[in-house]
């Protein structure tokens, strides 16, 4: 563990302060993407919905190639050069988006971010050098929590901003990444330990042979496919939402923003005040089935509800199950060597990013097919029902997983 109390703080305070800027940057041009979309294209709400799919879709299919070898980067050379070099990829992607002439260059955007600016992967990566094993479930509700809080900010700006053309979001955000990045380079510490390290592996750097690697480890793959259950049912928010409330709720951009701002501060709370206190008395694996039920309630409400109110006040419940993803981590963490962090948090944005491909394509198309004109059965609450029903077999897999504790030698 990293253990150098000033630079440990100096470090987790840079750490949080990315994810924070990355949170505020993803939430400025959320509630104006499908706008620009149509700007570029001409099409329809319901086609746009088709389009950010596919943009979504760039953005996975990179992180799922690269997301791994990111990761083992990270363990050879250390976290520092990985971490400010995702930070690069992150603005060079809104800068582009910011720019676009047309509809590919989007995709171009997503795709740099995807394989070189994914966030959260090298920043858990950092926060497990500094948590011992049996904090690390708060430490990465802390990363959680900082996501949140860019989410309080993000969307209600991005809604604000909306209103001098879709275009200046993108440029705010790329600024605020080259300018974290800039800040990062000067006070932004190694958090590896050069003992730590390991040789780089081709044969590692992949999501096949990294998942490969860490199935020796034991009992991490059933909490692995967990995860990506898990994962899978909650991108239906970051995939579909700034499509699925303006079609269900007739909501502009301004209101989108507000409820993605009521889902930050909702995180915000839950991820740094609650979950800590629920792995104390709980564990980790309780606190995840808690998240996990209510999170299915959430789904199962959201699938059938016309009122917008009401889907304010369930924004501001998903806190709760924001709780389970930082848990499960912590429970692939807790039995994973040290020096196979950076691999374990690669492995994790790989199968995020399958994950949201999945979303993206999955929920979005479900979305348009039942909101098309001529379609069968108008329901846009089909993707919440999709949702729900993936909760269900993500707790029941849960469920079977061993209540004991790994053995905390090896950490």
């Amino acid at each position: 563990m990293f253990t150098d109390p000033v630079l440990q703080k100096r470090a987790q305070r840079f750490v949080l302060l990315t994810v924070f800027i990355y949170a505020v940057g993803f939430g400025i041009i959320t509630p104006v993407l499908p706008d620009l979309i149509r700007e570029l294209t001409g099409v329809g709400l319901s086609e746009a919905t088709r389009l950010g799919a596919w943009i979504g879709a760039a953005y996975a299919i990179f992180q799922f190639l690269l997301g791994p070898m990111m990761g083992n980067l990270g363990d050879r050379f250390g976290r520092r050069p990985v971490f400010l070099f995702s930070l690069f990829g992150f603005g060079v992607d809104f800068l582009l988006m910011g720019l676009a002439p047309s509809i590919i260059w989007l995709f171009i955007g997503r795709s740099i971010a995807g394989g070189l600016g994914a966030i959260f992967g090298p920043a858990n990566a950092a926060m497990a050098d500094m948590s011992r094993a049996e904090d690390r479930a708060a430490s990465f509700g802390k990363v959680g929590a900082a996501f949140g809080l860019g989410f309080i900010l993000g969307p209600a700006m991005g809604g604000l901003l909306a209103d001098y053309g879709t275009r200046l979001p993108f440029l705010l955000a790329a600024g605020l990444a080259f300018a974290n990045g800039i800040y990062g380079y000067f006070v932004f510490p190694e958090t590896m330990p050069k003992e730590r390290q390991r040789p780089f592996e081709w044969r590692r750097a992949n999501p096949l042979g990294a998942l490969a690697n860490l199935s020796r480890i034991k009992g991490i793959l059933p909490i692995a496919s967990i995860y990506f259950l898990w994962v899978c049912t909650t991108n239906i928010y970051p995939a579909s939402w700034t499509f699925f409330a303006p079609i269900q709720f007739g909501w502009d951009s301004k209101m989108v923003g507000i409820s993605l701002t009521l889902v930050g501060v909702s995180l915000l709370l839950f991820q740094s005040l609650v979950i800590g206190r629920s792995v104390k008395r709980f564990g980790e694996r309780k606190t995840a089935i808690i998240g996990m039920s209510i999170g299915l309630v959430s789904f199962t409400i959201t699938a059938l509800l016309t009122n917008g109110t009401i889907a304010l006040l369930l924004n501001v419940l998903n806190g709760f199950s924001g709780m389970a993803l930082p848990a499960i981590n912590a429970m692939m963490s807790r039995r994973t060597p040290p020096n196979q962090q950076g691999e374990l948090q690669g492995i994790n944005g790989s199968m995020s990013a399958l994950a949201f491909l999945i979303a993206q394509l999955g929920y979005n198309n479900i979305l348009a097919t039942f909101t098309a004109d001529g379609a069968p059965i108008y329901f846009p609450g089909a993707p919440f029902l999709v949702a729900a029903a993936l909760t269900v077999a993500t707790l029941l897999s849960l469920l079977r997983v061993s209540k004991r504790d790994p053995d905390p030698g090896q950490n």
